[in-house]
């Protein structure tokens, strides 16, 4: 059934069709060709929806709607152009540091994306920032939200390794500041060698000490999560419920700008996100179920074990392949199509899973703003108004921080602590 499989899988992804009817093709082709009743495609995609943990996906996607339908998110900047706005190229920075307080919140790289994106990218340019550089920075900025959590891929993750949400949220953190770091010291490189102007928040410490106190309910978000989750007072599923609660409190009572317009956009943006990333997971369950009826991950982890003589050598070539497949797919659709198949092969070189899950999710974030199907390096380039070519070009010294990350996250395991 495996070839069928793979031969229309690809070749509907060629014609531009979605990648769960994709998926979905090549079920079907895999079953008529082996003379099954295709019945058994709408039991497989039953099964996944059944699963309590996944309630936390629409969950923590409403709690972060919320949050940013508001206020929050000029609090937020202001707050980030104060600290770094007096350095030269200091909106940029404040794009690195927007995106690490943003991920803490939204959990999402291409809302991350969307809401930096229209807040800065056109100040910059009326500063005198390339656009180009601006939907650079903007773009591989915002993947740091795939690892802070609460983070949507990790918990996908989570779902189909059966690795603890919680170890893969709390081992996330520390990747995410690397990345954040890494990335914030290469702007202040380029932004010097580029000459870009210095931009300090108007009004200085007075207008920081007025604000700080106002974002602090919503900065402390993550920091709730993650306590409520690492003391197990409870599960993710009841931490993204209370998530929601949080948001509709502090943005109704503290700051006072929800309204039931809001309400209903992030509803709305819920539906719409959860909708996309369920039709994945249930057409993913199909092919993982041929996969699995066909032995494919122990054939795969078998012939890896001959091919490839130590495990750094297989930590590589899952490196390569997940790079590659980033570039052509979604996040949610290759964590969910690669994942069952690399804990085969994790488990058979004794390779940690929440590290696995950490390098899968860099490597797949990696390709967020990667051509061709870079949603973060499109919606960017879309707001900056330039080609992509000049976005790409502005890219190549944080691809290079964004590899020497994962490099060192593939081979120290003390960095994936949890």
């Amino acid at each position: 059934m495996t070839a069928p499989l793979i031969w229309v899988f690809f070749g509907l992804l060629a014609f531009s069709v979605p990648v769960a009817h994709a998926m979905l093709g090549g079920v079907a082709a895999a079953l008529i060709a082996d003379g099954k009743p295709l019945a058994v495609i709408v039991q497989r995609l039953y099964t996944p929806t059944q699963s309590f943990p996944m309630l936390a996906i629409p969950f923590f996607i409403m709690a972060g709607s919320l949050m940013m339908s508001g206020k929050f998110g000029v609090y937020l900047v202001n707050i980030a152009r104060l600290l770094v706005g007096h350095f030269r190229g200091g909106l940029g920075q404040v794009t690195i540091i927007g995106s690490v307080m943003f991920g803490g919140v939204s959990g999402s790289a291409v809302a991350d994306a969307s809401a930096l994106g229209n807040a800065l990218i056109p100040v910059q340019k009326k500063e005198g920032y390339p656009g180009g550089f601006s939907a650079a920075v903007n773009s591989c900025a915002s993947t740091v939200s795939v690892l802070i959590p609460p983070s949507i891929p990790l918990i996908l993750f989570g779902l189909v390794s059966n690795v603890s949400i919680v170890d893969l949220f709390v081992a996330g953190i520390l990747p995410g500041l690397m990345l954040g770091v890494g990335m914030f010291a290469m702007v202040a490189i380029v932004a010097r060698a580029m000459k870009l102007p210095r931009s300090p928040l108007p009004g200085g410490f007075a207008a920081f000490k007025s604000q700080v106190f106002i974002a602090i309910p919503a900065l402390l978000m993550p920091v709730f999560v993650i306590g409520t989750l690492r003391f197990g007072i409870a599960t993710p599923t009841e931490v993204s419920v209370m998530a929601v609660a949080y948001a509709l409190i502090v943005s109704g009572l503290l700051y006072r700008d929800l309204t039931w317009k809001g309400i209903w956009d992030a509803s709305v943006e819920t539906a719409m996100m959860t909708g996309a990333v369920m039709i994945i997971i249930m057409a993913s369950s199909t092919i993982q179920w041929v996969l699995t009826a066909e032995r494919v991950p122990q054939m795969l982890a078998e012939w890896v074990g001959v091919t490839f003589s130590e495990p750094w050598m297989v930590i590589i070539a899952l490196n390569c392949v997940m790079l590659v497949v980033g570039a052509f797919l979604d996040l949610p659709a290759a964590v969910l199509l690669l994942g069952p198949l690399f804990v085969t092969i994790a488990n058979s070189i004794g390779l940690d899973l929440v590290q696995l899950g950490l390098i899968m999710v860099v490597n797949l974030a990696i390709g967020l703003y990667t051509p061709p199907v870079g949603t973060t390096l499109f919606i960017s380039t879309a707001i900056a108004r330039c080609s992509i070519g000049e976005t790409v070009r502005a890219l190549l010294p944080f691809y290079g921080v964004a590899i020497i990350v994962l490099l060192l996250i593939s081979y120290v395991p003390a960095l994936t602590i949890y």
